[in-house]
């Protein structure tokens, strides 16, 4: 569902009245959005699900301190970006823990990736969900702040203004960013093909 920016104000002017119906409408037009920023930031099906959801009921509770004259997604982002980078330190926290504890060496593991035609040759769906699982791995392997712009550039399709703007960073950094991100790509996954 496509909202206009007016449809989408009208909605939020609603729901800051109290009308919750009306934030069911905007959670409906940046669900399927604001999950895939989550997966690219988590790199996990499950925690991006949760991760989204609870950034909406966070949302819903300060929906009265929302500027209408914003985009609601750019503060949204903002809700989303906190809740996955303090989930991302917390899991980082109990792997170093359990590390200790159990003399173990593992990472946390990626989702799989679903493929939409499961009636395919098995050998190519193996290959295809193998190059897929190495590129979440790989994208999991970049820095938190290279991480976020490749997401958003490659995977949400933003602009390098839009993620200036989300960031709040000189578009140059996004820039940089971008650059730095995608050189590391090559070489983690240059790595991973080996």
């Amino acid at each position: 569902m496509e909202l206009s920016d007016p449809d989408e104000r009208a909605a939020l002017r609603r729901c800051q009245s109290g009308d919750a119906k009306a934030f069911g409408i905007i959670v409906r037009k940046y669900m399927k959005r604001a999950y895939f920023t989550a997966l690219g930031i988590v790199g996990n099906h499950d925690d991006a699900l949760d991760l989204s959801q609870e950034a909406f009921v966070r949302a819903y509770r300060a929906v009265n301190r929302f500027d209408l004259r914003q985009r609601f997604f750019t503060w949204y982002y903002r809700i989303l970006r906190n809740l996955c980078l303090n989930h991302m330190r917390d899991r980082a926290k109990l792997v170093r823990l359990d590390h200790v504890a159990t003399g173990s060496d593992h990472d946390g593991e990626l989702s799989e990736t679903q493929l939409a035609d499961s009636s395919a040759d098995p050998s190519i769906l193996a290959e295809r969900s193998e190059s897929v699982e190495n590129l979440w791995k790989a994208i999991a392997r970049l820095r938190g702040e290279e991480r976020e712009v490749f997401v958003l550039r490659e995977i949400e399709g933003c602009s390098y203004v839009e993620i200036a703007d989300r960031l709040g960073i000189p578009k140059g950094t996004v820039m940089s960013r971008l650059f730095a991100a995608r050189s590391r790509l090559r070489k983690i996954l240059g790595g991973l093909l080996r």
